[in-house]
């Protein structure tokens, strides 16, 4: 994939993710949400950070299955259950995401929701992928 992230100077600085990404390649990768769900289905982690770590995981688990990286990725959902904890948590979120899938960050949203499928999870992240 070639990929061209923009962020114009007339909108806020985009810290942790980019305003719009270019996305030129032959494969589109379609991830569903992942939570911190473990290999017997079951959520593990307590802290939102934990399971965002699990989720992101999980997520780029899925992408390099079908022969993408992390620089692939074009578009993340992330859905949390409180908003305002992940926004006290961003640092860390932010140092988990860059040590996990680097600094090419794709478009993104935070989406509030109220509950997700397992009452236990507090996090997930689903998006798409462009591959070369």
């Amino acid at each position: 994939m070639t990929s061209e992230r923009i962020n114009p100077p007339t909108l806020s600085p985009a810290t942790g993710f980019s305003h719009a990404v270019v996305a030129t390649g032959s494969r589109l990768v379609f991830l569903a949400g992942q939570t911190a769900l473990d290999e017997n289905g079951k959520v593990v982690g307590d802290s939102l950070a934990e399971q965002f770590e699990r989720a992101l995981t999980n997520l780029l688990t899925a992408l390099r299955t079908a022969g993408g990286t992390p620089a692939d990725l074009a578009r993340v959902t992330v859905y949390a259950t409180d908003v305002a904890d992940y926004r006290a948590h961003a640092p860390e979120l932010g140092r988990l995401w860059r040590d996990l899938a680097g600094r090419d960050y794709p478009a993104m949203a935070v989406v509030g929701i109220t509950r997700l499928w397992d009452e236990q999870a507090l996090v997930e992240l689903d998006g798409f992928a462009v591959l070369a």
